[in-house]
């Protein structure tokens, strides 16, 4: 959990901190109500003691395999007169959503990609534009409600209120997206413990998202059986020694750990741990792949992808993600930051930042759901990541 406050110049200065185990969440799904609560609970004291604030209200980051996407075109008719203005946008993106949407599922988001002005297509911005037609084509992005209340019932059950549920990858690309690589065409790629998110920027916003139900866990559970550890001690394993390409390991290198059942510590090959790695990343970003092959923009992304989240940190894993997906690859994390910049040194606090941005740029514009519920960034942000730990 993270705190913010907004200085003179409209930046956010990083406040407080609240860092605690992940528990009772499942590949980004609520398994456990009232080990989540205690863990979100424990998170939010944290920040509220080393900022000094205390939080009532947050913008919280969501992701599963619940969520869904789908575009959708609107239309509204406009006075030529006088131009097109805020209320003509906001009937276009209202004829957006309306679709069919089944009763257990709930919008996210609904993020305009484009829109069509009497046939001239590819406007960017139409308000203040002349014309009698305008037409809007708006990503959608769907959560199952079930997910979603659980998830709010566990952050309410530790004393804060939802100010808005932001798609975990939109609120890392808010942090470590540069504007040349929106533009341009970009996938964002947010590896965490449980799943990894995907989002595809072109044209400065969103055009297709995904969760893909495999992350850093499965890294760990895959160490875990090979070695015969437990869970938590085939973490540090891979946090320690674990890479994701062999041929940057020296093979003489190796570390030591105790198995299940041994009564002395084995001896195991740095090189034979980034083979096991690196087969469970290659699965990963091939299904990252095929999504993205799937969305049909594979050939508009010559920035190429953006890789950030706890998995990100694994070293060699740009080398992985290039070879498999044949495209440029960086890692990323969250810069120019102020306050406690020193301590979200990593690329599994890009999502954490991104809310803390997301909700600025919220307030700036003037979010209905953020006038509805009074947020004020004049007091405290909470972020909370998804995850509830960097992995």
């Amino acid at each position: 959990m993270l705190v913010g406050q907004v200085e003179a110049d409209g930046n956010v200065r990083v406040m407080g901190l609240g860092l605690v185990p992940s528990a009772g969440m499942h590949k980004g799904m609520v398994n456990d109500v009232g080990e989540a609560t205690q863990a979100i609970l424990a998170a939010k004291l944290q920040a509220e003691a080393t900022s000094g604030f205390e939080i009532g209200r947050a913008f919280v980051s969501i992701a599963g395999g619940h969520v869904s996407s789908v575009n959708s075109r609107g239309v509204a008719g406009i006075n030529a007169k006088r131009g097109v203005n805020d209320d003509d946008i906001e009937r276009a993106m209202e004829s957006a959503q309306a679709i069919a949407i089944p009763h257990n599922r709930e919008v996210l988001h609904v993020v305009p990609r484009t829109y069509t002005l009497d046939g001239q297509e590819g406007v960017r911005s139409p308000l203040g534009m002349h014309g009698f037609r305008l037409e809007v084509e708006a990503h959608i992005i769907t959560a199952a409600s079930s997910s979603v209340q659980n998830l709010e019932k566990c952050v309410a059950g530790a004393g804060v209120g939802v100010d808005r549920f932001v798609l975990n990858p939109l609120a890392s690309a808010e942090a470590v997206l540069s504007e040349t690589e929106n533009q341009m065409g970009v996938a964002v790629i947010d590896s965490g413990g449980g799943t990894t998110d995907l989002a595809i920027f072109i044209e400065g916003t969103v055009w297709h998202t995904a969760v893909i139900s495999v992350g850093g866990n499965h890294v760990t559970n895959d160490i875990a059986h090979a070695l015969r550890l437990p869970f938590d001690k085939a973490e540090e394993v891979k946090l320690r020694f674990a890479g994701s390409n062999p041929g940057d390991i020296d093979p003489s290198e190796a570390f030591e750990v105790q198995p299940f059942g041994e009564d002395e510590p084995a001896l195991y090959s740095r090189r034979d741990l980034a083979y096991i790695v690196e087969a469970r990343t290659e699965e990963m970003f091939s299904l990252v792949l095929q999504e993205i092959k799937r969305s049909g923009y594979d050939g508009l992304l010559p920035a190429g992808v953006v890789l950030t989240g706890g998995t990100a940190a694994l070293p060699g894993i740009r080398q992985t993600a290039s070879r498999v997906m044949n495209m440029s690859a960086r890692v990323a994390q969250p810069g120019g930051l102020i306050g406690l910049a020193d301590k979200l040194d990593g690329p599994e606090f890009s999502t954490s930042v991104g809310l803390l941005r997301f909700a600025l740029r919220t307030d700036i514009l003037g979010g209905p759901r953020a006038r509805a519920n009074g947020f004020n960034l004049g007091r405290a942000l909470g972020g909370i990541f998804g995850r509830f730990l960097p992995e």
